[in-house]
């Protein structure tokens, strides 16, 4: 467009040179030449324009919208319209607490109010994109500052509006997936009305009082205590199972030798046993003592 301008400026002076002065009256064919040279050539550039991969065009006229959008690539345009390029890609927008984390400089969390009254700090990472067929739309009820105008308020105001249905207790643990839920389906809605997707919603960080984070803690440790302990007497319980079993089991086998065991059967196996050491290397002389009715038994070896 500047070329135009310049162009069209060197052809006004060219016509003009005679009523100037006598010296551009001399140069009057090189300022005409000029001048349409740079005016075809602004005209030319200013008709094609290049839109990067992942964005769209958005033309506007006078101040009037243009319905055609502009995809990735060369575009051949009105030359006197003004195109404002959309990112179209996945975006993120964080609030966090942690300084030059998020967007915004410092602590930029969002602190709301739990169904029991208590403060709570939240870190959050909203994932989403500019729908391509709302950029028009976008434009013109937004604008292109949409994060600021759209996305941090909405979202900083939806999980308000929802923390206060859960307790602070819960937004920690049992029940963060069900929040999660809900304020994306909320949150979304929002954004769709408006020209935007919401991708992916991830609750980074959940921050409780100090008193409360004390009391759960507190009671976790508790609660590991109870069932190291539960574990401690299951062990003792199965080892004293196990003692009583094996007090049964040789408890039984003393009732079944009791039973079974005679005196001709304790002589032959104490017959058996003086042989085996009768035929050692160091047995000599074994003198057996004898019980009543019995003779004495001597066993001899020369070993």
């Amino acid at each position: 467009m500047t070329l135009l301008f310049l162009g069209l400026l060197l052809l006004l002076v060219g016509f003009n040179a005679s009523k100037i002065s006598l010296s551009l009256e001399r140069l009057r064919g090189v300022l005409l030449l000029g001048g349409t040279l740079l005016a075809v050539l602004g005209l030319a550039l200013s008709a094609v324009v290049q839109i990067e991969p992942g964005e769209v065009g958005v033309q506007t006229l006078f101040g009037s919208i243009q319905p055609r959008i502009l995809t990735s690539g060369l575009n051949v345009v009105n030359p006197l319209v003004n195109v404002t390029e959309f990112d179209t890609r996945t975006q993120n927008y964080t609030m966090s607490a942690q300084h030059d984390e998020g967007q915004q400089a410092g602590d930029d969390a969002i602190r709301v109010l739990s169904a029991d009254g208590l403060e709570v700090v939240i870190d959050l990472t909203v994932l989403y994109r500019v729908r391509p067929d709302k950029a028009p739309q976008i434009l013109s009820t937004i604008g292109e500052q949409y994060q600021d105008a759209i996305v941090r308020p909405i979202t900083r105001t939806r999980i308000r509006d929802n923390a206060v249905y859960y307790d602070a207790v819960a937004l920690y643990s049992t029940r963060r997936d069900e929040f999660q839920t809900r304020i994306f389906s909320s949150i979304e809605k929002d954004f769709k009305q408006r020209g935007l997707e919401l991708e992916q919603l991830l609750i980074r960080n959940i921050q409780l009082p100090a008193s409360v984070k004390r009391s759960i803690e507190s009671k976790i440790s508790a609660e590991q205590e109870a069932q190291k302990m539960q574990f401690v007497l299951q062990k003792e319980r199965q080892e004293a199972d196990r003692k009583r079993v094996e007090a049964q089991g040789i408890a039984d086998y003393q009732k079944i030798i009791n039973a079974e065991l005679s005196d001709k059967l304790l002589q032959y196996e104490s017959i058996k046993a003086n042989q085996a050491i009768a035929t050692s290397a160091n047995s000599k002389v074994i003198i057996m003592g004898q019980s009543r009715g019995a003779s004495p038994q001597v066993l001899l070896s020369d070993k």
